[in-house]
């Protein structure tokens, strides 16, 4: 599977040179034109083949949440601040990699033993951790890491379960896959298939794609959340393992067009695609940027579940994937003739 070499790649927002250079290089095989813009986006035009074919942004995040390297402690320790939204609770003992050397760190923090009996009742802030790469002393860590190197988790891509994966970042390398597999087929709209950067710190890459692209439509590939575990009501499960792709009505930034989506059901159930609504209203994606630019561009969503999002540990199935990846196809193929009779 490409997700499971994109997992492999660091990309944590504002620095995803490795990612890039991936896409960079995988979709120059498959597009008629492939460049990079002034804020790191990699944007593949696939030329479409209507006398007048309709400009259709199809967007997925090359970026993950990770860490920045913001100071050190005479003993050799390193201080870091959170890139992104990251839950603090699951980070002690959490594994990392540091800047471009791949710096092997562990994030720790004070002993439990050591704790007073009200602080164990409270959740670690995140001033009280650190990041222990080894180091004996503060001249040691400086030759090895410098202020401002980003860090990532550390842990591999596992197939395990029923047909599920367990990896890092598959927000959104599960939509930058699905984005590629798109760009092998011709389609009679221009798909213009933008990997942007910088989301998971304010949707930036997609709002200057978007301004210089101007579409006339947009879909989304994401990695969603997915909180489907037995403990949860199921009005807030989100989305559910298993039970196919997820189509957003509204998160807190976007609300998707009504035709757009209700184009894209019908799709589904016309061809016996598995699909979910995505049940929730918080989290935002590119949609809110694109949504907003120009005069404002109609804009959808089809994302992957996976629990446990921004962690070292997220999990998909791979036929959630699958029925995903198969909508986008469908979406591309068919997404003409609906604008067409939109347009008249």
């Amino acid at each position: 599977m490409r997700v499971e070499e994109l997992v492999k790649l660091a990309g944590v927002s504002g620095r995803e040179d490795e990612v890039r250079a991936y896409l960079m290089q995988e979709a120059g095989k498959l597009a008629d034109e492939v460049r990079t813009d002034s804020i790191g986006n990699v944007i593949a035009v696939k030329r479409g083949t209507a006398e007048k074919p309709a400009r259709i942004m199809a967007c997925a995040h090359m970026d993950e949440v990770g860490f920045m390297i913001t100071g050190y402690e005479d003993s050799g320790l390193l201080r870091f601040a959170p890139v992104g939204g990251i839950d603090a609770r699951i980070l002690p003992s959490m594994r990392v990699l540091i800047g471009k050397k791949q710096i092997p760190g562990v994030i720790g923090s004070m002993a439990v033993h050591l704790l007073t009996q009200e602080d164990r009742k409270k959740p670690l802030p995140l001033k009280d951790m650190y990041i222990d790469i080894g180091a004996e002393s503060l001249e040691e860590a400086k030759a090895l890491v410098a202020l401002g190197d980003w860090a990532r988790f550390d842990s591999d891509p596992v197939h395990f379960g029923g047909n599920l994966l367990k990896a890092r970042a598959l927000d959104d390398r599960a939509g930058c896959a699905m984005l590629l597999k798109a760009l092998e087929n011709r389609y009679e709209a221009t798909l213009l298939a933008v990997f942007s950067v910088q989301e998971e710190v304010g949707t930036r890459g997609a709002q200057v794609a978007a301004y210089a692209l101007e579409p006339d439509a947009a879909i989304v590939l994401e990695g969603t959340t997915c909180a489907d575990m037995h403990d949860v009501p199921l009005h807030q499960k989100v989305t559910r393992i298993g039970l196919g792709a997820a189509l957003s009505m509204m998160d807190r930034s976007a609300i998707m067009d009504v035709k757009l989506r209700r184009f894209l059901t019908d799709l589904a159930d016309a061809n016996a695609i598995h699909w979910q609504d995505r049940m929730g209203t918080w989290g935002g994606t590119d949609a809110g940027a694109i949504q907003l630019a120009l005069a404002g561009r109609p804009v959808a969503n089809i994302s992957v579940p996976c629990r446990y999002i921004h962690s070292p540990v997220s999990v998909m199935s791979k036929d959630d994937y699958a029925n995903a990846e198969k909508l986008l196809g469908l979406f591309m193929t068919h997404i003409q003739d609906y604008m067409s009779k939109e347009d008249a």
